[in-house]
């Protein structure tokens, strides 16, 4: 009997926030999340209610609805059907330079060296007319894919390089290479954010006691909640600094927990602990990775890896290599997110974060460990977390 999902109150009001504060439709809030949209909105009016009874639901997955490349392979097959061919009627008879234009409106629906004997011209004179008059044609799927480089570019926050607009294209049946992508983002003045230098807020000087590396940078695991790994990261606001801390499945990379607070305690990480915990209802055994900061080595969150049978592992002081899958989280979103913006609150800051994991990273953006897909759709596409909870 599958165990019925738990939330943190922390989750919850974040899930409300997205809706309430940020805006988002509370369909694909809740899609987001992984909820049902019926209990995201039972939580938003317990929320607003006063007797003291808020957020006493349950939830569990959706599917996403990401259907693109079905979408554009159905219009593609729907223009193939032999009613369009009728569009050619009444060109026999007009100029050459009216049925040229035409086939170079369908090549790409039908191939040349068909359409040519059909409408009584030949190949070399259409090519040579294609030649003459290169810089006057324009060519519909050509724009398409500009008009989709500057969609993407808008929608990730100018953060997709060339590679991962390949991959948009390519899941929308346009067959470029990555270098031809690059051209076309240049074509489409497309900008790409550039990486800017962080230092580390690790602080390994203290005397508790710590875990033996179990983890040993095998970081690719099989199946969900095997491995977990967290790090604290630190974003600067005009009110002072906001600590961030995270719990990433080694297995889709997705953030399974997350906390934010002023203050950098032990209570920041076992906050985020606790979330994941409640979310993913892991089996004991389950390696929980981190490095050797003070707040990892602390009783209260020893206690925690003890209570839930989890297996604490640390990595060697001084390696971040033992830890490059959250080193890696950070550094995408202080590349794609922090370093762009300028919070003059904390609470901004915390609302830009919470939409940049939920909304963003875990739904939509393209990693290239998981093929290029979303760590949500991964897990969708892959595996069923209610047989392995």
């Amino acid at each position: 009997m599958t165990k019925r999902k738990k939330y943190s109150k922390e989750f919850k009001l974040d899930a409300i926030a997205l809706v309430k504060e940020q805006g988002y439709n509370q369909a694909e809030a809740a899609r987001n999340l992984g909820l049902n949209p019926n209990m995201l909105g039972r939580w938003i009016k317990e929320s607003e209610s006063d007797d003291g009874q808020a957020f006493r639901g349950n939830g569990k997955l959706t599917p996403e609805q990401l259907e693109l490349r079905q979408l554009r392979e159905e219009n593609k097959r729907l223009k193939m059907e032999p009613r369009y061919i009728k569009k050619s009627d009444g060109l026999l008879c007009k100029r050459n330079e009216v049925i040229y234009s035409f086939i170079t409106q369908y090549k790409k629906t039908w191939p040349v060296a068909v359409m040519c004997p059909l409408l009584g011209v030949t190949s070399s004179n259409y090519y040579s007319y294609q030649k003459r008059n290169q810089d006057n044609v324009v060519d519909p799927e050509h724009e398409e894919m500009l008009e989709w480089i500057r969609s993407a570019a808008e929608y990730s926050d100018n953060t997709y390089g060339s590679r991962r607009m390949q991959k948009v294209l390519n899941a929308l049946s346009f067959p470029v290479s990555r270098r031809k992508a690059a051209q076309l983002m240049k074509e489409a003045d497309v900008w790409v954010r550039y990486k800017k230098k962080y230092k580390a807020t690790t602080n390994s000087k203290h005397k508790k006691p710590v875990y033996e590396n179990k983890l040993e940078q095998n970081f690719n695991l099989e199946k969900p909640n095997q491995g977990w790994v967290q790090d604290i990261t630190y974003v600067w606001t005009s009110e002072g600094w906001l600590y961030l801390a995270v719990v990433i499945d080694l297995y889709s990379r997705k953030v399974v927990g997350w906390s934010m607070g002023s203050r950098m305690k032990a209570k920041l990480v076992c906050d985020a602990l606790t979330m994941a915990l409640w979310q993913r209802q892991p089996k004991a055994g389950l390696i929980v990775h981190s490095d050797q900061g003070v707040q990892y080595a602390s009783d209260e969150y020893r206690r925690l890896l003890t209570s839930h049978g989890l297996v604490g592992s640390m990595s060697k002081k001084g390696c971040c290599w033992d830890n490059a899958v959250a080193e890696s989280f950070f550094g995408s979103l202080k590349q794609e997110r922090v370093h762009w913006k300028s919070y003059q609150t904390r609470s901004e800051a915390q609302q830009d974060i919470l939409n940049y994991i939920t909304m963003w990273y875990n739904s939509y953006r393209l990693h290239s460990y998981l093929d290029y897909h979303s760590p949500n759709n991964f897990e969708l596409m892959n595996v069923d977390l209610k047989m392995v909870a």
